[in-house]
């Protein structure tokens, strides 16, 4: 991503008064790259430093996270100072800023300060990811989520589409890939059904996965006891539990450090190395929730995560790891309108006591809740909030959102402050490990093109190679083509020449050949076909294939 003079000599300024700081470096590992490379991303979604900060009183012992600090990272998208999770993924995996909602493609609009316009015929292009470019490399690859898979952030780094709702697209451009290793939730948009995510287009993704010969796990002790090469872990219809609310409601499933820690010990096995990208998913849904023990409870879980890539890099050598998150959320504080006077003799006790008390999120605790709220004082005191006062019990009796004021009842407790529920705009804590960490101020989009050098490619290149617009391509070629939408939910490519019919299905990685309507065959690609609304863009390797 270009910008402008001026923006970027603010940047390197503000780069080389971060590095002035004296930020406590971990020893490297490894002096020099050497091959295989392999690299763990990990982001904790909606988190902010003040969180983090929050959680290490908490946990009342350093993390696994501050060992590796080493700079920080500017979050905003293309369109605001302020980003939502899908173009801060796509930042992220492709070193292309984008617009609110947008996956895996350029933007539309450019209304950053220093950021170079869209030129019109490159809007809503698909750009090549990292876990893309490990695939070319001839690496194993990975991807793992507390959410579903088919979310926001881990979509950035596997899928591409207008809009991250698209979750049919998305499951199905992930299926395709041939990811080696995909941990999380979203069983029901494998598969056609009557629940909300449930695929509408009549593909039956499970039956693909088993004549792709993944191993398909649905529960913890089947992902331990997996010996396959390829696994497919889908534990949830949607979103994995919430780490503390884990033994109580859903103990089958496991642990975000136990699916990295497994993730690693099945990718380390391909001689050229590794991608695996790791997220926390629900420290996001926390904050937008308030909920400060929901929040707490996932970063905690993401450090254990973090933990684990860490042990493995200090003993492989030349592992680069990265955790970061994707952007701020909810404003959290410690310290209130409570504190406004106070703040200076306020024990550490005052914040964190109250919060010790909760046993589990609030989504956790209003689990446990009768129909008919006969035991709304139990399920207050799962969240923490013991001997209610009478206004409190009276508030909680009468409130149409009981969530909403138990997690405002327990922040006062603990003298907890939100500004917000919704997304913030502030620079955020970078942590990163091994040979070529990164240092200093950066913009996330230099992360993607930090990992990519280390793995031994150029993102813009690789674009180029995998997603280029197939209109233009066969026309040059003397094909004549169209996009064929009677089956809204399955476009397909056409272009034909003579005798020759080639077909190109979307989200998949396959072209169709027919020649004399008597020779057909089915062409496996290394890569997938997208179509952006517009267009349909696919492999130049798919031109191989032309007469």
């Amino acid at each position: 991503m270009k910008y402008s003079k001026k923006w970027s000599s603010l940047l390197f300024a503000s780069a080389i008064a971060l590095s002035s700081i004296s930020i406590a470096q971990p020893e490297v590992q490894a002096a020099q790259v050497k091959k295989p490379t392999n690299v763990i991303m990990l982001v904790m979604d909606g988190s902010s430093n003040n969180a983090v900060t929050l959680s290490r009183w908490y946990k009342g012992e350093s993390l696994a996270m501050d060992e590796i600090l080493s700079g920080a990272v500017r979050t905003y998208s293309a369109d605001s100072a302020i980003t939502d999770s899908a173009p801060a993924a796509t930042a992220l995996a492709t070193g292309h800023k984008s617009n609110d909602k947008f996956v895996g493609v350029l933007p539309a609009v450019i209304n950053s300060p220093g950021l170079e316009p869209i030129a019109k015929e490159d809007a809503y292009r698909p750009v090549a990811n990292v876990l893309e470019g490990a695939k070319q490399q001839g690496k194993a690859t990975g991807l793992i989520s507390t959410s579903e898979i088919q979310h926001a952030t881990p979509a950035g780094f596997s899928a591409h589409v207008k809009n991250r709702s698209q979750y049919d697209d998305i499951a199905e451009q992930q299926v395709y890939q041939n990811i080696d290793v995909v941990l999380g939730g979203g069983l029901e948009s494998l598969a056609p059904g009557t629940t909300k995510n449930a695929r509408k287009d009549g593909e039956h993704l499970v039956d693909v996965l088993k004549e792709k010969n993944y191993d398909i796990v649905k529960t913890r002790d089947e992902l331990f006891n997996s010996k396959s090469s390829k696994i497919w872990g889908s534990f949830a219809p949607s979103d994995l539990a919430y780490d503390i609310d884990r033994a109580t409601t859903r103990a089958s499933e496991p642990t975000l450090a136990e699916m990295t820690s497994k993730a690693i010990n099945t990718l380390k096995k391909d001689e050229d190395g590794f991608f695996l990208f790791v997220e926390g998913s629900k420290v996001d849904w926390a904050a937008h929730a308030n909920d400060t023990i929901g929040i707490i409870s996932d970063i905690l879980s993401f450090d254990a995560a973090v933990k684990e890539a860490v042990d493995f890099a200090k003993k492989d050598g030349n592992t680069m790891v990265i955790a970061v998150t994707d952007h701020g959320n909810s404003g959290i504080t410690m310290g209130n309108i409570n504190t406004t006077s106070t703040y200076s003799n306020t024990p550490v006790s005052a914040y964190i006591d109250p919060l010790k008390k909760a046993k589990m999120t609030i989504e956790g605790a209003l689990s446990q809740l009768k129909e008919d709220k006969s035991n709304i004082v139990e399920v207050a005191a799962l969240y923490g909030l013991h001997d209610l006062s009478e206004k409190e019990l009276a508030t909680l009796k009468s409130t149409n959102d009981l969530g909403k004021e138990m997690v405002k009842m327990l922040a006062t407790r603990a003298n907890i402050g939100y500004t917000t529920g919704g997304h913030t705009g502030e620079d955020v804590f970078l942590y990163s490990f091994g040979p070529s960490k990164i240092t200093g101020l950066v913009e996330n989009t230099d992360l993607a093109h930090a990992m990519a050098k280390f793995m031994g490619f150029d993102l813009n290149k690789l674009t180029d190679d995998l997603y280029i617009p197939a209109t233009k391509a066969f026309t040059e070629k003397g094909y004549t083509s169209k996009i064929d939408l009677t089956d809204q939910e399955n476009p397909k490519f056409i272009a034909q020449k003579k005798d020759v019919t080639i077909t190109i299905p979307v989200n998949k990685n396959i072209v169709k050949y027919e020649q004399d309507k008597t020779t057909a065959k089915t062409h496996t690609l290394d890569t997938i076909n997208v179509y952006n609304g517009t267009d349909f863009y696919v492999s130049k390797k798919v031109l191989n294939l032309l007469k």
